[in-house]
This record gives structure tokens, sequence and C-alpha cells, in this order.
């Protein structure tokens, strides 16, 4: 029996996990809550104290290393985007500023916004080769930011939280594992895009090593006992190993948001966002489309009365999921596009009458319209579809089967549908597995 750690470092809860390599099992799953945004700042601004994450992600490690003395190697992924700048001494010179964070939408003295300022200064071809990333809390728009605003630290070194915390618990330099760098990579070279940069004057920063899972980033020690730890990749990658995801296949993620993915063997760019994959391949991908979040703000519209009058609806979405299944949709069109995201940020509810208004009917629209989303994304990353079959993950999926319906009605392919729930510490298991093995 072979063991390790599995470590997700994600933005709501930190989890970990024991990852049996020979039978695939997860099991002693712990979670620890991420730390509370730094208080007192600007509303649009969202900071978290890097050093608390340390702290709770080292207490997560004691407590399973403790409890599995056989236990030797640590694998882990984290959140994509934010950014915090550190010195050669791995001494914090920033807050973590999360990828939650939007401060780069607010417009300047001139009337544009960072991300506006930000894109006219790149080519459409630099666009492009950097992955079509521009995003709200995207680390190159935060970095502009504080740019802009001569807060850039001197002789700064910009990474990722997961990579912060990794050299932090192993004393070691930093450094940035591929599928972290989305934005900030020469897509067609494979390195930092310091052309780019140039354009925005971020071309003094120190820019951490490059580097894969293929090597430990550094050891730690736990009661004289050394754990090898490996670099931190993306959640997303990990999930979509996670799924294992194949080339053939169109993935198609439901959850909090949507997102739809294809793995490309070399770099295709797209009307889409492309990121590094694993083994030098690529993922095309369109993230932030309406699902989840939009969903709970109609579920809280509905019980809002009910709250007022001190009044508490048990089970809301399976009542919810009955209504869905005794309607039709009455005609009632739903955008969900409540939050900022792939389809723009303009939400509504249309075709309203006196007969049609119902929870069922709009829930019906709202999955219309998910689904549509999510057919209209995958032609983004690929007007030929070169997929024959949908990896169907997200617990949405399994609670609706609507939802899964209008899915199947719209794409017309093979469905591979995928119920795991611990989706980004199985892929740390996948990838650990064929990592430790090759050595």
């Amino acid at each position: 029996m072979y063991r390790i750690i599995g470590l997700d470092i994600g933005s709501s809860t930190i989890k970990a996990g024991i990852l049996d390599l020979d039978s695939g099992a997860v099991t002693d799953l712990t979670r620890e809550a991420f730390p509370e945004r730094i208080a007192g700042l600007p509303s649009h601004h969202f900071e978290v104290d890097p050093d608390e994450v340390v702290r709770r992600v080292a207490g997560l490690i004691h407590r399973l290393a403790t409890a599995a003395p056989d236990i030797d190697s640590i694998f882990c992924c984290g959140q994509m985007g934010g950014v915090l700048l550190c010195n050669q001494k791995l001494r914090p010179l920033t807050n973590y500023l999360s990828w939650r964070d939007q401060r780069t939408t607010l417009p300047n003295d001139s009337g544009l916004t960072t991300l506006e300022s930000l894109r006219n200064r790149w080519t459409d071809s630099m666009f492009e080769v950097i992955g079509s990333e521009l995003k709200p809390g995207s680390a190159t728009s935060l970095l502009f930011w504080l740019q802009q605003r001569r807060q850039l630290p001197d002789q700064a070194t910009p990474v990722t939280l997961g990579d912060y915390v990794v050299s932090k618990l192993c004393g070691v330099p930093l450094q940035m594992e591929r599928t972290q760098t989305i934005g900030m990579l020469n897509l067609r070279t494979g390195d930092w895009y310091h052309e780019a940069f140039a354009h925005l004057h971020l071309e003094d920063l120190h820019w951490p090593q490059l580097t894969t899972t293929d090597h430990a980033a550094g050891t730690m020690v736990i009661a004289g006992r050394s754990l090898s730890i490996y670099p931190v990749v993306g959640d997303q990658q990990a999930a979509l190993r996670g799924i294992d995801l194949q080339p053939h296949e169109l993935s198609v993620n439901l959850s909090t948001g949507a997102q739809v993915s294809q793995i490309t063997a070399t770099f295709q760019p797209a009307q889409c966002q492309s990121r590094s994959w694993f083994h030098g391949q690529f993922l095309n991908t369109i993230t932030h489309i309406p699902a989840g979040r939009s969903l709970n703000v109609l579920e809280s519209l509905l019980t809002e009365l009910a709250r007022r009058a001190g009044l508490h609806i048990e089970d809301s979405w399976n009542l919810i999921a009955q209504a869905v299944s005794q309607s039709e949709g009455g005609g009632l069109r739903s955008d969900l596009s409540f939050f900022a995201g792939a389809l723009g940020c303009e939400g509504r509810i249309e075709g309203i009458t006196t007969e049609n208004l119902t929870v069922g009917n709009l829930f019906q629209s709202a999955f219309d319209f998910m689904a549509d989303s999510c057919l209209t994304c995958s032609q983004r990353l690929n007007p030929q579809p070169a997929w024959h079959q949908l990896a169907v993950s997200g617990g949405l999926v399994q609670s609706f089967p609507t939802l899964r319906q209008k899915l199947q009605d719209r794409f017309r392919l093979p469905f591979r549908e995928v119920a795991e729930q611990e989706e980004t510490l199985l892929g740390l298991l996948k990838i650990a597995r064929e990592m430790l093995r090759l050595h």
C-alpha cells in the first residue's frame, strides 16, 4: 500500500486527504476554512493574509502525517489567478490579492478600467499567445493595477498563493508549475511572456522558476520525518484529471460556475481561454459560465419573504426540483448573467405573463439558458467539434435530471456522467500515481 497526502488550497475551504495510490481511495478527508478577507479595505479589494494560509495548511498536513506515519509525499493543487509579491527571502511584500478581487473593473481618471487600459497596450497577437486570459482577478491585471499606482514593490517576485505556501513550508526558492501560469506564459515558446510584460512596465519583476510535477519542489520536516512536497498544479486541471478527461471528449462542468474544456495536443488558439495542460499539451476552456451561483440568486429571492417572517423552508431545492419536473417552461426566458462572466453581466427574465410566472417555469427557463450557454461556448472552443463524447461533471447535473436531459438534447452525443465529488483530490492521486511510478 502506497499512500500520499493530497492537498487542495481552495478559496472557501482548504481540504486534504490521504490518497491510496494502489486502491484509488480517498480517506481521512479533513477541511479547514480558508481565511476571511482582510477587513477595512475598499469594497472592491479582496486580500488575504498569506501567512495565515500557510499556518492552516501546515496544521492540516501535521494532522494527516501524524495519523499516517507511512506517508512521505504531498501533492497539491490550488486556486488559479490572484497574486502576491515576495522578496528573495520569502517575505511577503503584499497580501494575497485574490482572484475574487474586483479593483481592476473600476474606471480611472480617463474613464477606462484597468482591464481596458491593459488590453489596449497588447496587440491582438500578444493577447492570443498569452492565452486570451484577462479577468478582473488575474495576476497580470492586478500587477498592472499596482504598477499604474506606483505601488509595485522593488525587486519583487510575483507568485500564486499555493506556490508561496509550498516555498514557505519547504524553505526553497519560489517556483511556479506551468498549469498555474494562466495569462502570464507565452504559450508558443513555453517561457514567461517578457515582451507582453514590458508593454505593461512590469519588466523589472523577478519571475519565479518554471517547473513541472516531475520532481518535488522541496521537503518539509514533521516530527523528524521528511515529506516531499510537489509543485502546486491548477485546481481546474487537477479536477479534469480527476474525471479522466480524454482528448476526444468535451468536458462540461456544472457547479457553482460552469465551464467547457477540451485538451489539445498543440496550442490551438480560438475564441476562448488557452492554458497549459500536462505533458506539453494545452487546454482550451471557457470559464465563468453562469450556473449554481446564479441559481442561488433565484432561490434566495423565492425564500426571502419566509426568512423575513422568521421561517425556514426545509429542502427548498427539493421543492424546486419537484416544481421543475411538473413544468414545461411556459414561454418564460431567463439570462442568468447576474455576475460578470463569459456571457456578459446583465441578467434578465423575459416573457412574463400572469399565467407563466411560477417556480417550475422559472427554473425550467434557467436550465434552458445553462444548456444553451454550454453549447454556445463549446462552439467557441471549436466551431467544428473535435470531440465525440461529453464528460459531464458537477453536482447540478446529479441534482436536476431536467438539466441533464436539456444537455443531451442540445449536444446529441454520447454522455459520460461523472458522479465523483472529490475531483481535485482524485486528480492529484492520478498525477502522483504517474509521477512516483515513473521514478
